[in-house]
C-alpha cells in the first residue's frame, strides 16, 4: 500500500512538472521575442549598456563586482542549475530513470542526440579552430520550449511519450552540465577549489547525518557557489551539486521531503523570472546589416543544422537501435511517426544552446552568429516538430464517447 502510494506521488511530480514547464516555455518565448524587438529598436543601446553596467555583490573591499549579464548568466543560472540537479536526483530516485528498463531509451536516445549534432557541427566548422570552440552548442534541449509546444498539442501526445522527451532533456541538461565541467574551464584558483571541496564535503556530511532542515544546505551551497565562482570552474556547476546533496525523504512519511518542497518553491521562480530574464539577457542580436553572409557563415549554420538535423537524427537513430535490439521499449501507446516528430522536438535548444554558446566563445563579436544558429534552428524544429506531430496524431476521444 505504501510503495503504491509513493508510485502515485511521484508520477504526481512528474504531470505537476510537465505543466509548469509548459506554462513557462510560453514567457520563455515572449521573452526572446521582446529581446529582439529590443535590440532592434532605438532602445538598442540602452538594452547593451544596462546587461554592461557593473554589479556589485556585497561590500568593498570583499565585494566581487562583475557585469550585469556576467551575474545573470553566473549567478541567477546557479539556481536554474540548481532546479536542474534536483529533478535529476528525483527522476534517478523515484521518477521515470529508477530503473535500467525505464531509464534506458532516454539515455540511448539522449547520447545520440548529443553526439550526431556535434559531429556535424564539427564537419562544417572543420577548418576553422576558432569555431570548433562551438562543438557543443547543437547538442542541448531546451525543457520548457519543448514541453510547450507538447503542451499545444495536448491530449493528441501520448503521456508515455511526454515523460520520454522530459526524460531525454533532463539526461541532456546533466550531458551538458558535463561538458561545460571538462571542456569550458580554465584558469584554474587551487585556493578556491580547496575551499569549494570543503563546503562540498560539507554538504554530503548533512546528507549522511540526515539534516532535512532546507537552511543549512542553502547557506553552505552559498559559500560553496562563491568559491566554485572564483575557482575558474563554471559556477554552476555548484548549483547541481548542492542539489544532489539535499535529502529526497523528509524524515517521517506524512512531510514532504526537501526536495520536493525546494521544486515546488523555486521552480515557479525559475520558470517565471530567471528564465526570462536570461532569455531576454541573451536573445537580443542586432538585425541591422544582417546579409545572407551571416545566415550562412558556418557557424550560424553549423548550429542550425545540428539543431534541426542533427538532433532528431540522432535522437531517433539510436532510440530505434536501442527497441530493435530489446534495450528499450517504444513509449506505451505511441507510433514510430510520433516517436519522431518528439526527436525533433529535441531539437529546441534555446536555453542551453545560448548558454554554451556564452562559455565556448569570450569574443562579442560571435555572440551574434551563436544568437542567429540557435533561434534559427530551435524556431525551425519547434515548428517542424509541433506540424509532424500534429499530422500524425488524432486528439484523444472525449470522456463521454469513451464510456460509450
Amino acid at each position: 500500500m505504501a510503495k503504491r502510494k509513493k508510485e502515485r506521488k511521484s508520477r504526481v511530480i512528474n504531470f505537476d512538472f510537465l505543466q509548469h514547464e509548459a506554462a513557462g516555455g510560453v514567457v520563455l518565448c515572449i521573452a526572446a521575442i521582446l529581446a529582439l524587438i529590443v535590440a532592434n529598436s532605438p532602445l538598442g543601446p540602452a538594452y547593451d549598456h544596462l546587461l554592461h553596467t557593473p554589479v556589485t555583490l556585497g561590500f568593498p573591499p570583499a565585494g566581487l563586482t562583475k557585469s550585469a549579464l556576467h551575474w545573470i548568466n553566473d549567478g541567477l543560472m546557479a539556481i536554474f542549475f540548481f532546479l536542474v540537479g534536483l529533478e535529476i536526483k528525483r527522476e534517478l530516485t523515484v521518477g521515470a530513470l529508477k530503473s535500467a528498463k525505464t531509464a534506458a531509451l532516454p539515455v540511448i536516445a539522449a547520447g545520440g542526440g548529443m553526439v550526431v549534432p556535434a559531429l556535424i557541427y564539427v564537419t562544417i566548422n572543420w577548418n576553422d579552430p576558432i569555431a570548433l570552440n562551438g562543438w557543443a552548442i547543437p547538442a542541448a534541449t531546451d525543457i520548457a520550449f519543448a514541453m510547450g509546444v507538447l503542451a499545444v498539442l495536448g491530449s493528441r501526445v501520448p503521456v508515455a511519450l511526454k515523460v520520454f522527451l522530459l526524460a531525454l532533456a533532463i539526461i541532456d541538461d546533466l550531458g551538458a552540465i558535463l561538458i561545460i565541467a571538462f571542456f569550458y574551464t580554465s584558469n584554474l584558483s587551487l585556493t578556491a577549489l580547496g575551499l569549494a571541496a570543503a563546503g562540498m564535503l560539507v554538504l554530503f556530511a548533512m546528507n549522511r547525518q540526515h539534516v532535512v532542515q532546507i537552511w543549512p544546505y542553502l547557506l553552505v551551497g552559498f559559500f560553496f557557489w562563491v568559491c566554485v565562482l572564483e575557482s575558474g570552474v563554471h559556477a554552476t556547476l555548484a548549483g547541481v551539486i548542492t542539489a544532489f546533496a539535499i535529502p529526497l525523504a523528509a524524515g517521517t512519511p506524512e512531510r514532504e521531503g526537501p526536495l520536493e518542497r525546494l521544486e515546488h518553491a523555486i521552480g515557479p521562480w525559475v520558470s517565471f523570472a530567471i528564465l526570462p530574464i536570461f532569455a531576454f539577457a541573451n536573445a537580443g542580436v542586432s538585425l541591422a546589416g544582417l546579409s545572407l553572409a551571416d545566415l550562412t557563415a558556418t557557424v550560424p549554420l553549423g548550429i542550425a543544422l545540428g539543431l534541426l538535423i542533427g538532433k532528431p537524427l540522432g535522437i531517433y537513430t539510436f532510440a530505434r537501435a536501442a527497441i530493435r535490439a530489446g534495450l528499450a521499449t517504444m513509449p506505451e501507446g505511441a507510433s514510430k511517426k510520433q516517436l519522431f516528430g518528439a526527436s525533433v522536438l529535441g531539437g529546441i535548444g534555446f536555453t542551453m544552446s545560448l548558454f554554451i554558446g556564452i562559455l565556448a566563445f569570450r569574443d562579442p563579436a560571435m555572440a551574434k552568429f551563436v544568437r542567429l544558429g540557435v533561434l534559427i534552428g530551435s524556431l525551425a524544429a519547434a515548428i517542424l516538430g509541433y506540424i509532424i506531430l500534429l499530422l500524425v496524431t488524432k486528439p484523444a476521444p472525449a470522456p463521454d464517447q469513451q464510456s460509450q
